[in-house]
């Protein structure tokens, strides 16, 4: 019998042990919330700014039925019965492309202070804003790098240098790292709605990167879209400037002969005015046909160009959307009760 009346929990001896520690629970919460504040209101606020646009669907034609029966599993057989390589669903794999990325570097950017007008590389590099507290920790992990860095690693980041995204120095990985973590994008597997955040210190930043990197990823779909047929096409504009060029040096030498060999009337003369003519027919026909297919290639080009509905577009974002500092100073403020309370009852429920 008393090993069961052991089991149950004294609340009178919880809240005795509680109440005697009182002066020291507060001691506690009020050291806590002052070193909560100390660290989270220097930490620099951001803004979140997303788009959200959808794709024109080129795939083909899937009976419907199953199709949304697919769809209600996350599934999307349109693009898997499509003929490209890239679609919708791996849009979110571009962002983590070095060829991809490195291409945001050159967007040019401005603070919504006026103060900064740049590029996109320079503003992350030179002009991000970071906590005081960890000011010295920063500059000692710098001095650490710098003395295993070597002069080649150093001098790879030169201004006005293009960056190449097959050989990035240590400095420019690193940016392209940071970069990732502002910038993301995600599909919506059911209706192919691609959706872009992007995170910044600055408002206006923050909406135009936005809008850039959505800009951005229109054109590096369209360059890949249509890549084959605008091959296509400047090889038939190469055939039909070739023929444009054949068949006017055979009307040039038709022309010629007829204004020197009027009044002839020797069948030689006259057979050789007819090679002239026929050879001039054969090189217009060529170029004719080939002006024909070129211009076929051109409405290719023009088909096979995506078009991007937009659904959300960008706009300044009026709030920061964190840190969020009263949350976090609860949250803080709620663990160090907890540890406290477990810490100093662990004598009774040690017991039970």
């Amino acid at each position: 019998m008393e090993d069961h009346k052991a089991q149950f929990i004294d609340v009178k001896q919880i809240v005795k042990v509680l109440w005697q520690k009182r002066k020291v629970y507060l001691y506690v919460m009020l050291i806590s919330f002052v070193l909560s504040c100390i660290w989270i209101f220097p930490q620099p606020r951001y803004y979140d700014c997303e788009v959200t646009l959808a794709p024109e669907s080129n795939g083909e034609s899937v009976s419907g039925g199953l199709s949304s029966i697919a769809s209600s599993f996350g599934f999307n057989l349109g693009d898997m019965a499509g003929n490209d390589a890239i679609y919708p669903t791996l849009y979110p794999d571009l962002f983590e492309s070095p060829e991809f990325l490195v291409g945001l570097f050159d967007i040019k950017i401005r603070t919504l202070d006026g103060e900064i007008s740049t590029d996109y590389y320079t503003y992350l590099k030179e002009d991000q804003k970071q906590s005081v507290l960890t000011l010295p920790f920063r500059t000692l992990s710098n001095y650490i790098n710098s003395l295993f860095e070597s002069e080649e690693q150093r001098g790879k980041s030169s201004e006005g240098e293009k960056i190449n995204s097959f050989l990035l120095s240590k400095k420019d990985y690193m940016l392209m790292e940071s970069m990732k973590e502002k910038i993301s994008c995600s599909v919506d597997k059911r209706t192919d709605v691609i959706s872009i955040s992007v995170r910044d210190q600055d408002a206006l930043v923050c909406a135009m990167m936005a809008d850039s990197v959505k800009e951005h990823l229109q054109n590096f779909i369209i360059q890949y879209r249509t890549s084959k047929a605008r091959q296509d096409c400047d090889y038939y504009q190469h055939l039909t400037d070739s023929a444009k060029i054949e068949y006017e040096e055979a009307l040039r030498l038709y022309t010629e002969y007829c204004d020197t060999h009027k009044d002839v009337i020797l069948q030689a003369f006259i057979s050789e005015r007819d090679k002239l003519e026929n050879d001039m027919s054969m090189k217009y026909s060529t170029y004719s046909a080939m002006n024909t297919q070129l211009q076929a290639m051109k409405a290719k080009v023009q088909e096979r160009t995506p078009s991007f509905t937009t659904l959300k577009s960008a706009t300044v974002p009026v709030k920061p959307s964190g840190p969020k500092r009263m949350i976090f100073v609860v949250g803080v403020l709620f663990f160090v009760s907890f540890i406290f309370i477990v810490y100093q009852l662990k004598g009774v429920l040690w017991k039970i």
